[in-house]
């Protein structure tokens, strides 16, 4: 499968003041999957295989519930196209 990009924001239920820890371990974990990522400050967009990217998705719902979070909500957003379709061509232009 052709590149996709896809925004994950996860809202873990737990006290206010855990929730940036928590968020901030999903984003560890995104990081150390290797995927090309842009932490933004209300979602984490990756670029990469789709496959791998729900497995990532699915995977930082388990890691807020095992950082304390009593269930999860997520907001999900793929951005696909059969060619392809990359981070640099949507914001490119605006990180230079």
């Amino acid at each position: 499968m052709k590149t996709v990009n896809v925004s994950l924001q996860v809202l873990p239920t737990v006290p206010e003041e855990r929730i940036y820890p928590v968020v901030d371990k999903v984003i560890e974990y995104i990081k150390s999957t290797g995927v090309k990522h842009i932490v933004g400050p209300m979602e984490t967009t990756m670029e990469g295989d789709l496959d791998e990217l729900m497995e990532i998705v699915k995977k930082a719902q388990t890691i807020c519930v095992e950082a304390g979070a009593s269930r999860v909500a997520s907001v999900v957003k793929i951005d696909y196209k059969p060619e392809g379709v990359t981070m640099e061509e949507k914001v490119g232009k605006y990180q230079k």
